[in-house]
């Protein structure tokens, strides 16, 4: 059975009339017949009795019509649902975030979203940037928002923004009243820093390498909320993104422009291959 046919079949069931039924569908009268001979045909057997002046249904037609009545409801209902899936009036976005992106930037653009789509449902994946790049690429989210990945990757790249480290130190410390500092200055405290292999560790440490410079770390974690508390309790500086300088001043330690030299990255989403928001004929949260 198609669609088709057993939308022909309800509307001549429920008008008992083929002209009327032709009127309904807008179909040709010779077409709408064909359309019910097909269904018969497939079905083994009459589904209505007819002559040059009635049209009542048999008893198998009897029985076919609450059927068919739920299967067109259930189709109906479906298309309803994948349309407004793709028009995000209801759906689930699954996403994962570095944690200095989704603890800083993405809450203010979650909001927005909601506003726009009430209905959509939105699962963060808090991770670091290499789970991000692992998740998008093993499709166990619908996109990703991370540093931009090196050349050989697989993924594409949107960048929303080119984002600058700064200095973090202590609230109380004789460097929180300069207004920037350069690296020499800076790493002559202890430093706080993220473990390995953490990719804004490893960027850090690039970059210093190529200027002859090393990181004298002395404390590490894996969440930059507890650098920035270290920080803050006067146990040494780090450097962190410039999103992140909110929640640093949050957890009491003082944020301070970085250079000599200038370390930056792009920030932006990253989606398989040929699965851009375009394509999909669909609009993500960082659209």
């Amino acid at each position: 059975m198609t669609i088709k046919q057993i939308r022909a079949f309800l509307a001549v069931a429920q008008s008992l009339s083929f002209a009327v039924a032709c009127e309904r569908l807008h179909l040709s009268q010779s077409a709408l017949s064909l359309t019910i001979k097909a269904l018969e045909e497939g079905l083994g057997g009459r589904l209505f009795t007819r002559n040059t002046r009635n049209v009542a249904l048999t008893a198998e037609g009897e029985s076919l019509v609450p059927l068919a009545r739920r299967l067109i409801a259930d189709w109906d209902n479906a298309e309803d649902e994948m349309r407004q899936r793709f028009t995000l009036q209801r759906g689930r976005v699954t996403l994962a975030a570095m944690p200095s992106f989704a603890g800083n930037l993405l809450p203010p653009i979650l909001k927005t979203f909601r506003a726009r789509y009430p209905k959509v449902n939105v699962t963060v994946n808090d991770v670091i940037n290499e789970q991000v790049l692992e998740m998008v690429r093993d499709r166990q989210v619908e996109l990703g928002v991370a540093f931009e990945p090196t050349m050989s990757s697989s993924l594409q790249f949107t960048p929303l923004y080119i984002d600058r480290f700064v200095a973090v130190v202590p609230h109380d410390s004789a460097l929180a009243d300069l207004q920037e500092i350069d690296w020499q200055t800076l790493l002559k405290e202890p430093f706080i820093t993220l473990q390995r292999p953490s990719t804004l560790r490893v960027m850090l440490e690039e970059h210093l390498q190529a200027r002859g410079m090393k990181l004298p770390v002395e404390f590490e974690s894996h969440q930059l909320a507890t650098v920035g508390r270290m920080v803050a309790s006067g146990l040494g500086v780090s450097a962190v993104p410039a999103l992140c300088a909110g929640q640093m001043r949050e957890l009491g330690a003082r944020c301070i422009t970085l250079h000599d030299p200038v370390v930056e990255r792009a920030i932006g989403v990253l989606t398989l291959p040929g699965e851009s928001c375009r394509r999909r004929r669909r609009r993500c949260l960082m659209c």
